[in-house]
């Protein structure tokens, strides 16, 4: 491969930043990415994904990785139940034999595969953005937080990149809900959504709670009825994540005063608030380990949310966070990042590649973001399970 074209840094290494330095590494572009985890292993990777034909699955055919990925993925994953609160199945999809349209692939596969594609060293961890510096000659400068925050000290030439690594043509906010990069380009906050998801894990179902397997089978399940809500998705490794749902405010004293620390505190609260479920139902809650995870749901305003600033761009979440309520936000990323590389490598500027990739993926952000918020509305509804049935049946 022969460096050729402008440097390029990302910031963040998801699903989004990892597609964006494979595909620029096939084109034969140079770009460090820049993660704040000290190594793959610093966190737990999350859930499983579905990926969808024109967006995740689009981004991976870009960066010749179709193969792999189906390798890893699992299309008996497609199969999808809906209940109501009473556990009565209303709707539910399996998917055809031998056609894989969005098949699922965990997390932590997905970013292996992505890290296992690209060259070696690629990845400079434990570096956590505090700051961009502009140059006088149009290209921008990293800077670290100091090891006291167990991350690289000081900018990209004190933490080991050469002489020519430290400036860069293009930096690339690729950090997520909370980016330092949009938040260095003035951009807009996250707002709250309403809701609260509290994720626990059920371990070796298939030999520790029979009843759980025949309840979520080899997918997902969403109850819905009132503003309340239980998801379940099948992992591998004989997993099943739980995520109770609940449309609360967000400093109800559930997350904190500490209830979710405890396993018997936080199991009696959700009790407590899924009075009257369906026995069925509540036996994921029983089944569940003694880990109880908070994760309040925020979201973006439809629309572009940074100011335009030469040589700087967002991509995922950095630029337009979405709740999970479409399974949009990682497909979008993927493909942003595909995208914004191959624009990059075709375009005679980086200024026109920013330009042809930001006309498409502001937009696009902006109908992800959108289709999120009905979603949760619907899900999320008085009105559930009916509105969740038909939101749900209507998204495909």
């Amino acid at each position: 491969m022969a460096d050729s074209g402008p440097r390029v840094a990302v910031v963040g290494g998801g699903p989004g930043g990892l597609t964006l330095a494979r595909v620029l590494q096939v084109h034969g572009v140079p770009v460090t990415v820049f993660e704040r985890d000290v190594s793959p292993s610093a966190r737990p990777p999350g859930g499983t994904l579905d990926l969808h034909p024109g967006t995740g699955q689009a981004a991976l055919a870009a960066a010749g990785l179709t193969d792999a990925f189906r390798a890893l993925s699992r299309p008996e994953g497609e199969e999808v139940r809906v209940s109501g609160a009473d556990g009565r199945v209303l709707v539910h999809h399996e998917p055809t034999p031998g056609v894989a349209a969005r098949p699922e692939i965990d997390r932590g596969d997905l970013r292996t595969l992505l890290l296992d594609s690209l060259a070696g060293d690629t990845v400079r961890w434990g570096h956590a953005l505090t700051g961009i510096v502009p140059g006088a000659d149009g290209r921008s400068r990293l800077v670290f937080a100091g090891p006291e925050n167990g991350a690289g000290a000081g900018t990209a030439t004190e933490t080991g990149a050469g002489a020519e690594d430290d400036a860069f043509d293009l930096v690339v906010g690729a950090d997520g809900a909370w980016s330092r990069t949009r938040a260095h380009l003035g951009g807009a906050g996250a707002a709250f959504s309403g809701v609260h998801l509290i994720e626990a894990r059920v371990e070796a179902v298939d030999a520790r709670a029979a009843a759980v397997t025949r309840l979520v089978g080899d997918g997902s399940l969403y109850a819905f009825e009132a503003g309340l809500g239980i998801m379940a998705q099948r992992n591998t490794q004989g997993v099943v994540r739980v995520y109770f749902t609940l449309r609360e405010p967000e400093d109800a004293e559930l997350y904190t005063g500490g209830a979710l620390t405890s396993p018997d505190a936080a199991r009696a609260a959700l009790r407590e608030r899924f009075a009257g479920w369906s026995p069925a139902l509540l036996a994921l809650l029983d089944a569940c380990g003694d880990v109880f995870e908070h994760r309040p749901l925020y979201t973006l305003a439809p629309g572009r949310n940074w100011p335009a600033r030469p040589g700087i761009t967002l991509l995922g979440d950095a630029a337009h966070l979405m709740t999970p309520f479409a399974g949009m936000g990682a497909n979008l990323a993927m493909l942003d990042g595909a995208e914004l590389g191959e624009a990059v490598a075709r375009e005679a500027s980086v200024r026109d590649a920013v330009e042809r990739y930001e006309r498409d993926a502001v937009p696009r952000g902006s109908h992800g973001i959108e289709t999120s918020a009905r979603g949760l509305a619907a899900c999320m509804s008085q009105e559930a399970p009916g509105s969740a049935v038909a939101y749900l049946s209507a998204l495909g």
